[in-house]
C-alpha cells in the first residue's frame, strides 16, 4: 500500500496522518494553531460525520469540513 498525501476531510475514522501543508491565509492557520493544529502535527480521525473530529497532542478537536479540506496531511 502506498502512503501519499491528501486532505484531512478525505481521511477515514482510525486513521494516523501527519500534517504537511496548510493552505488559506493567515487567519486559518491561527485558528488551528490557537487548537494545537500545525503543519508537522501528528493527528489521528475520530470521526468523519458532519464536522471533522481529530484526535491532536491528546486533546479532541472538531472543525469544520471546509477548514479540513485545506490542511493536507502524509497517511501514516
Amino acid at each position: 500500500m502506498r502512503l501519499g498525501n491528501t486532505n484531512l476531510a478525505q481521511m477515514k475514522p482510525g486513521d494516523p496522518a501527519r500534517i504537511v501543508e496548510i493552505g488559506g491565509g493567515h487567519g486559518i492557520r491561527q485558528k488551528l494553531n490557537l487548537r494545537g493544529i500545525s503543519e508537522g502535527s501528528v493527528v489521528r480521525v475520530i470521526s468523519a460525520n458532519g464536522p471533522i473530529t481529530i484526535e491532536v497532542d491528546r486533546s479532541v478537536v472538531s472543525i469544520g469540513r471546509g477548514m479540513a479540506q485545506k490542511i493536507r496531511v502524509t497517511r501514516m
